[in-house]
């Protein structure tokens, strides 16, 4: 999935929790430096939370219209399987 698009008007918020400095989540962070100009440039309403702490497990949660949220587990995967799961919980 291309992340340089609009996304659907139904998904409300996007959080990405993971640790500054944990091996675990480099892929995690790799991927938030790669992918979030993009993203925010797409989407510039799209709240887009990226909250770091030591020795948090890397996940990403979608919250969506009618209060639905849904989350993915991203420790110790690559940049690329980052892209994949957030893609997955996008759709």
């Amino acid at each position: 999935m291309s992340f340089a698009r609009a996304f659907a008007p139904a998904l409300r918020e996007v959080r990405i929790l993971c640790s500054q400095t944990g091996p675990a989540s480099a892929g995690t962070r790799q991927f938030i430096q790669s992918t979030y100009p993009v993203i925010k440039h797409h989407n510039p309403d799209l709240p887009f939370l990226i909250r770091e702490a030591t020795g948090t497990p890397a996940r990403a949660f979608a919250r969506f219209e009618r209060g639905v949220e849904k989350h993915v587990e991203l420790d110790g995967l690559s940049s690329a399987d980052v892209a994949s799961k957030v893609s997955q919980l996008l759709s």
